[in-house]
């Protein structure tokens, strides 16, 4: 073989090897040319999106695509770059506050996103609620963070003080109910729920009643300390509950009078009994 067919072979290894006209994908970009990507004014949706599934990028290019104007004129790329565990507080949380409902809705579920953000937008979100369609309350109740769930038991409640319309207030059960039905919510919400000064009868009857938390004993307990607890559930709850016990606990109970003091005598006459 030739030395001019040797150089020639060579030749065409490396132009197989490194193709000039092949561009960089994001996933083998060094950090230098991350950070120029990230701040390039032409800055694509879809090669911003690709770079922000990248889980390993350093929070500096994070901060550079948060101060692309091109890359930010897309929601897809704002939602990825608040959703990004790497990103800052600084950066995500302001971001949020410009998102729809549902749109933070996603943030505070992703896995991705830190605890701390996660309390940050579940805020926003509570805070506006009583903003929100009725539609939109009925999936937040089914859908959202254990938190937003609770924050609806609540917040039907505040509403219904200004319903005149019978319907109305029908709709607003069925997003309590589908709150309480939530998968994310947990025992401490409720007990935090219905011993808030916002709690009304409605909401401690739908607790006292519900099949899967009104079995709970802690809830039992919380519901007992409660001023709207009917005498038929007080009794029903106060049965598993020693009588040294009871005494205590109804000491702080905002129940009337005359219910404590049937409990009371009830207690005397029987011994705790299991919960369901």
């Amino acid at each position: 073989m030739s030395g001019n067919e040797m150089s020639e072979d060579k030749m065409a290894e490396g132009e197989t090897a490194t193709p000039s006209d092949a561009a960089p994908s994001p996933a083998t970009l060094a950090s230098d040319d991350l950070l120029r990507t990230a701040a390039d004014p032409a800055l694509t949706e879809d090669l911003a999106l690709a770079l922000l599934k990248r889980a390993d990028l350093p929070p500096e290019v994070l901060e550079k695509i948060a101060k692309n104007a091109s890359a930010l004129k897309s929601r897809k790329v704002k939602i990825a770059l608040a959703s990004h565990q790497h990103t800052p507080r600084h950066v995500s949380v302001p971001l949020a506050r410009q998102f729809y409902t549902f749109d933070l809705m996603r943030v505070a579920l992703s896995p991705s996103v830190p605890a701390d953000v996660k309390v940050a937008v579940d805020d926003i979100l509570i805070s506006r609620l009583e903003t929100v369609t009725l539609g939109e309350r009925l999936t937040l109740a089914r859908r959202s963070s254990g938190r937003v769930a609770a924050a609806l038991l609540l917040e039907g409640e505040v509403i219904g003080t200004k319903m005149i319309d019978a319907k109305t207030v029908a709709r607003e059960t069925r997003v309590m109910q589908a709150a309480l039905e939530n998968p994310r919510l947990t025992e401490s919400l409720v007990i935090k729920s219905v011993l808030s000064a916002g709690a009304s009868a409605a909401l401690v009857q739908a607790v006292a009643q519900h099949a899967k938390w009104s079995c709970r004993r802690e809830i039992r307990a919380a519901l007992l300390r409660t001023e709207h607890l009917s005498l038929a559930r007080a009794l029903e709850f106060s049965q598993e509950i020693p009588a040294p016990l009871l005494q205590e606990l109804l000491a702080s109970s905002r129940l009337p009078a005359k219910i404590k003091d049937q409990l009371f005598r009830e207690s005397e006459t029987s011994s705790p009994a299991s919960g369901c």
